[in-house]
């Protein structure tokens, strides 16, 4: 309450602090899309999509058994063998197993700006950019 109080502005829902910004501005200052051009290339990031507890199949893209014929019962989407026997009884870290996917900041490089209206406050990109519907974006030069 307190950064928004000496600001002078309302409270935001997300507070986020960007480094190394070019231009001189003021605090409480409202950045637009002004600041970028048509025909520019940006880096956009955000926290992308969670898929919940995924299989190795759609997680990794195993190919499981191979076949439905020839005696396989129910080993279509199993990921196989993990590791050696006796030596070393262990499964080494970073093995490719079922688990959680999604849900990590990612950062889609090299989308075009097509179009900037500073009327409405918007961005026009040509490309996908990560997360949900409604989802915060950082979009850098």
């Amino acid at each position: 309450m307190g950064h928004f109080k000496k600001a002078g502005s309302s409270t935001k829902k997300k507070v986020v602090e960007f480094r190394d910004f070019e231009g001189e501005f003021k605090l409480g200052q409202t950045v637009g899309v002004d600041v970028f051009v048509e025909g520019e290339f940006v880096d956009v990031s955000a926290t992308s999509k969670g898929k919940g507890f995924q299989g190795v199949v759609k997680r990794h893209g195993f190919a499981g058994v191979g076949q439905a014929t020839h005696g396989q019962h129910n080993r279509l989407r199993a990921p196989g063998s993990i590791g050696a026997a006796s030596y070393p009884a262990r499964v080494f870290k970073g093995m490719k197993m079922a688990g959680r996917m999604g849900g990590g900041r990612v950062t889609v490089q090299n989308l075009r700006v097509l179009k900037v209206v500073p009327e409405k406050n918007l961005l026009v990109l040509k490309g996908c950019v990560p997360g949900h519907k409604n989802a915060y974006l950082t979009i850098e030069k």
